[in-house]
């Protein structure tokens, strides 16, 4: 078993509101940022990733706000994604408090762009997020813009290209899976779970501690979303059931 896999709190920022749906579609709002933000880091949770849901169709993210809060108070590891175009997109949220970015849209459309991210802030600072959507042939395609777009590219090739590029974790979710809180994509997972050399964060379809005990030992972080914000689990609970250290909060 992963000794100390991280548990992640997932929160898909849509304006002012965390919202959640589900396969990625019909979002509707569950709570503000700020608020599950300080929450979750009070139960114990490892780190949080701010997906900005609509921000890749508008070409832009709209986070800088939620994060310059998170930071004021809250002392764990923070990734933004969503929206990230280019250097300066990235450059600009960890100077105002991310660790770390998130990229999907951008690295799909310029894959270089992984490279020169890496080389420029740290291959520990670049999380590329990967959402898997399986196909007739049982293999899974690369989707894009929220679930919205197909890339053409198999997901196990894109994970090999993408560590070669230099990124440091891979966040992946199931497009299938996700909101549906009925277990994780476990055959998407035996099929990649050999095939990277770095850090996996799986993500998408939990609704019980089950669904976790069923993957934990694969993964070396899993997001979870909807089963936080409806209090269905809690990070304390979870970490208590599988005997995983907590960081301290005063």
């Amino acid at each position: 078993m992963n000794v100390n896999p991280r548990i992640i709190a997932r929160l898909d920022v849509k304006g002012e509101f965390v919202v959640k749906g589900i396969n990625l579609e019909g979002i509707r709002p569950v709570g503000k940022p700020d608020a599950l933000a300080k929450k979750y880091y009070k139960q114990g949770v490892d780190e949080i990733i701010y997906m900005d849901a609509v921000a890749s169709l508008y070409e832009r993210n709209s986070l800088i706000k939620h994060i310059k809060e998170a930071a004021k108070h809250i002392f764990i590891p923070l990734t933004v994604g969503g929206g990230l175009r280019n250097l300066d997109d990235i450059k600009q949220v960890l100077n105002n408090g991310a660790d770390k970015v998130s990229i999907n849209t951008a690295a799909i459309k310029n894959p270089g762009i992984i490279k020169e991210a890496s080389e420029l802030i740290g291959s520990q600072s670049i999380i590329v997020s990967i959402e898997a959507k399986k196909q007739k042939n049982n293999s899974w395609e690369v989707y894009y813009n929220n679930g919205r777009e197909k890339s053409g590219i198999n997901v196990v090739d894109w994970i090999d290209e993408v560590q070669k590029l230099g990124a440091g974790e891979i966040l992946i979710t199931s497009v299938d899976h996700e909101g549906l809180q009925r277990g994780m994509d476990l055959k998407l997972l035996n099929t990649i779970k050999n095939k990277s050399k770095i850090p996996i964060i799986f993500s998408g379809g939990i609704g019980n501690i089950n669904h976790i005990k069923e993957v934990i030992e694969d993964v070396d972080a899993i997001a979870i979303a909807n089963c936080l914000h409806y209090d269905k689990l809690n990070i304390s609970e979870i970490k208590d059931y599988f005997n995983i250290k907590s960081h301290l909060v005063n």
